[in-house]
């Protein structure tokens, strides 16, 4: 599943965290890709390990995990640690799978799920789609600033090369509680037709409390706490 959430909504919000992007220091992008990513990718990266970053690591995760979409159709465990990546004039990402496993120790991601958050409007850069490839189906996807797109880590993807101006986004990784793909899209289902049903029946009415009893034994089932 390919899913597009409108994460950051606010524009004072957005403003504020390009604020903070700018006084960020940059490093070659391909200091944190796989050996293989390593080849194909050309971009920078804001170093995250100061103050600063650490801080606006903390904000944005915060405002991802709030988000009611995010959790219905991640079913999140735990996050990665998230990366700003800049991406100038003749920059890119070839073709790449994502690594399996991400981070060492306490702070190791099983990555089920990739995402990334546009943070520059799609007028100020040329080039620079995510193209996803996965079941068959190619999708590219250059979101307006504040846009998230979540999709399938295992997924073949790359980034198009920007022929103008500068992209920034956020990128990270997600372990959910559901392993399983096809799982995680059937609750993400349920959770709509819950969602709207709650506009249309009583909260104590039967057709609810069944969708809730199904939906809570579901997760008893396949989740891993």
């Amino acid at each position: 599943m390919i899913l597009a959430v409108h994460a950051i909504p606010e524009a004072d919000r957005l403003a504020a965290i390009h604020d903070r992007i700018a006084l960020l220091a940059w490093r070659d992008g391909r200091e944190t890709a796989g050996s293989v990513a390593r080849a194909v990718k050309r971009n920078e990266q804001a170093a995250m390990d100061g103050a600063a970053g650490r801080s606006l690591q903390d904000e944005i995760a915060q405002i991802l995990w709030k988000n009611p979409v995010i959790r219905a159709a991640a079913q999140p465990r735990r996050f990665s640690h998230l990366l700003v990546s800049r991406t100038g004039e003749g920059g890119g990402y070839g073709a790449h799978v994502d690594n399996a496993l991400m981070g060492k120790g306490e702070r190791r991601v099983r990555t089920d799920l990739s995402f990334t958050l546009f943070l520059t409007p799609p007028e100020d850069y040329d080039g620079g789609e995510l193209v996803i490839h996965a079941a068959g189906i190619t999708q590219s996807v250059k979101g307006e600033a504040g846009h998230l797109v979540l999709y399938p880590s295992g997924s073949i993807h790359e980034v198009r090369p920007v022929t103008r101006g500068q992209r920034i986004v956020c990128v990270g990784w997600i372990e959910s509680m559901i392993a399983d793909g096809a799982q995680r899209e059937m609750l993400f289902d349920l959770e709509n037709l819950r969602a709207s049903l709650r506009a249309q029946l009583p909260g104590q009415s039967a057709e609810l409390l069944t969708l809730d009893k199904t939906i809570a034994n579901l997760l008893r089932m396949w989740a891993r706490a």
